[in-house]
């Protein structure tokens, strides 16, 4: 059988007929949904906030081109932020050019009118267009609004601007301030009103902090990144060559440095144990913005110690209980890595799958926004009085006041409520942004089938070739991806939907549980742990059954099914190979990307905290050194992780032809093994 599998590379395969289907699901299911968001569409209402009348704020070309910002003429109406950023707020709202910076009142500035026209010509700004009336006497925030407080833009609105002093909330230094009615009001009542606006601008205060570190050490960061990528692609190489004293290094390495952890986490924790004050929680404190204040506490310290305390415990449990299998695992690495030597394109290969997932998440984004902003201006009546009929009825602004409305309900207006409709499409909309997720997570899964079973593909063709490497076939990579395109798209396609809709239902199940996080009913929580647990396990087995499948396609060219019929079989043929050599490549692998990203960050740690005296003048002045620091560490694990998913799949492919191999053969001069020398003596170890 091998010996035809050299042939069956360049052999014409039968398109999958799969594909056909596929193609057809998709241009019948997922092309009208693309189609119906950008035809009813409109990314300016997610873009732009909207006024009462229904006008964009900052749209270009309107009147209100140099008005980006939302005004609300009462703010104290509104109930909290989710009112004013979702859904909308019972009160006037107008599009400006800044917002109010003082306080004042419609009927401050009338007395003052009468002595000079500047208090007018400031409060008008904040009034409706056209009306130049200040004499007139307001009964209802209609024209204009009744004060105004200091207030500074945020998410496009304008929203009281909340400072604390010594502890004490207050805008623009005042506690208290006066109404239209000459009513004392407190400044709490504009937080009641805009219930979790100091989070908000805390918030804004520490993104902008967060993006000036960036700013500032953005340049740093790249060159971190760069070492990770040279070390990442160095250790790789090392493999080759050193592959059993490189990863027996990594494992002490990453034993010793968890061992300085707990050291170092014991000795944090017992200093601060003696300290006053540094016994209390972290409950206690609640969230803190600034996390050096955590470091303060001895119960993060015990916290610290505790995980890497049982992280240190179970590598070491490992490794005694398995010490023989590393052996084998290395073995397999050191086959691996040969086989990577020979095919160096495959290394880069992540590159392709991170641009077209790139692509695909850049093409949900956009059908997403033009989807969530397909819906028409939908008016409701804004009643001035609790006990209105009319109120939220929907209305049209045209022929508003032509109707009895404003007659039955005194001070009633036609404000803009927010986007919606009441065609099929509309009603269906909820449905439309399933489909498109479903299709999302549909195309990300067939981007990734695509990389393992072209990677499969190309490291197979070096295990079958007889001679090593002058029967491994030119440009493999190109030639395994190729086939893929050409002859396995329906199989990728289809092993790609079945784990999407399992995701779709462990989304949907993650909706239900957030609904129903307040309710009562201990049996229907129970229930739904119990699904979401059952779906992850089966999501994980999905996957890992659509790898090998997709291996046993790059190989033998069948369909998905029968591809994963054979996989599954030969798995359990070989069940405990299966179960430790598989699981112990992993843990050798992540180890590296641990060590490698550990490294990095150690250095970044070192450099970011000033205290590495030779470079110590150039490192950038910073309000969270933990900003770069966490960027280089999570950005150096994903870049080794790029290179150990290439460097999983040769193994777990490598793994799967041996199996193959031992079965189709015998070692005969007619059944040859196609395994090399090292493989050859690893099956015959008493281990395996």
């Amino acid at each position: 059988m091998p010996q035809c599998l050299s042939a069956l590379y360049s052999m014409p395969r039968p398109r999958d007929s799969l594909s056909r289907g596929v193609n057809h699901f998709c241009e019948r299911g997922g092309a009208p949904n693309k189609l119906s968001a950008w035809l009813h569409g409109d990314p300016r209402k997610v873009i732009h906030p909207t006024d009462s009348y229904g006008q964009f704020c900052g749209q270009k070309g309107t009147p209100n081109t140099k008005k980006s910002i939302l005004f609300y003429f009462n703010i104290l109406k509104c109930a909290n932020p989710a009112v004013l950023i979702n859904l909308q707020c019972p009160t006037t709202q107008m599009c400006v050019s800044k917002c109010p910076d003082r306080f004042a009142t419609y009927t401050d500035m009338q007395l003052q009118y009468q002595i000079t026209a500047a208090p007018w010509e400031y409060y008008r700004l904040f009034c409706k267009p056209g009306f130049n009336n200040p004499t007139k006497v307001l009964l209802r925030d209609e024209d204009c609004p009744s004060m105004i407080v200091p207030s500074r833009p945020f998410l496009q609105r304008c929203f009281p601007d909340f400072i604390t002093l010594n502890g004490t909330l207050t805008v623009a230094k005042r506690t208290h301030f006066k109404d239209a009615l000459d009513k004392a009001r407190s400044v709490t009542e504009l937080r009641d009103a805009a219930n979790g606006i100091t989070g908000l601008v805390d918030a804004k205060e520490v993104g902008m902090k967060i993006v000036e570190d960036y700013a500032a050490s953005w340049n740093w960061i790249l060159i971190g990144l760069v070492i990770a990528l040279v070390v990442s692609l160095i250790f790789i190489l090392l493999l080759r060559f050193t592959a059993g004293l490189l990863l027996w290094f990594t494992i002490i390495a990453v034993i010793l440095v968890i061992a300085y952890g707990i050291w170092h986490c014991y000795l944090e924790f017992s200093l601060l144990r003696q300290q006053p004050g540094a016994d209390v929680t972290i409950v206690d404190i609640g969230f803190q913005t600034d996390v050096t204040v955590y470091l303060h506490l001895s119960q993060t310290w015990l916290i610290f110690l505790i995980a890497l305390c049982t992280i240190e415990a179970s590598i070491l449990i490992i490794l005694i209980f398995l010490r023989k299998r590393v052996w084998i695992a290395i073995a397999l690495l050191r086959e691996g890595s040969k086989a990577v030597s020979y095919i160096m394109s495959t290394l880069f290969y992540p590159i392709i799958t991170f641009l077209l997932l790139a692509i695909c998440i850049s093409y949900f984004s956009v059908t997403s926004v033009f989807l969530a902003s397909s819906g028409d201006a939908i008016y409701k009546v804004m009643a001035a009085e609790p006990n209105c009929m009319y109120a939220n009825k929907t209305c049209d602004p045209e022929t508003f006041n032509k109707t009895n409305v404003s007659k039955t309900c005194p001070g009633a207006q036609c404000t803009f409520a927010f986007y919606g409709g009441e065609t099929p499409y509309h009603r269906y909309l909820f449905i439309l942004q399933l489909s498109n997720l479903l299709i999302f997570l549909w195309l990300v899964n067939f981007i990734i089938a695509l990389g393992q079973c072209t990677l499969a593909g190309a490291f197979a063709s070096y295990y079958w070739a007889r001679r090593k490497p002058q029967d491994i076939p030119t440009c493999p990579l190109f030639s395994s991806f190729s086939r893929a395109i050409r002859y396995h798209t329906g199989s990728l396609a289809f092993g790609a939907l079945i784990l999407a809709l399992v995701q779709m239902a462990r989304v949907i199940l993650e909706y239900l549980d957030s609904k129903l996080k307040g309710a009562s009913n201990v049996a229907a929580r129970f229930l739904l742990c119990c699904l979401k647990c059952c779906f992850w396990c089966l999501e994980r087995f999905i996957k890992f059954m659509n790898r090998n499948a997709y291996i046993m396609i790059a190989i033998y060219g069948k369909c998905f099914c029968t591809s994963a019929r054979d996989a599954f079989c030969l798995l359990m043929r070989n069940v405990v190979r299966v179960a430790v050599l598989d699981r112990v490549t992993d843990f050798l692998l992540f180890l590296g990307k641990v060590l490698i990203a550990g490294s990095v960050g150690v250095i970044a740690f070192f450099f970011f905290t000033h205290k590495i005296p030779i470079v110590q003048e150039d490192v950038p002045t910073l309000h969270y050194y933990w900003v770069p620091l966490l960027t280089v560490i999570f950005g150096s694990y994903l870049i080794a992780h790029g290179f150990f998913s290439v460097y999983a799949m040769c193994v777990d492919t490598l793994f799967l032809c041996f199996c193959e191999d031992l079965e189709r053969n015998d070692g005969s001069p007619e059944k040859p093994f196609l395994m090399s020398a090292e493989l050859h003596r690893m099956q015959h170890s008493p281990t395996n």
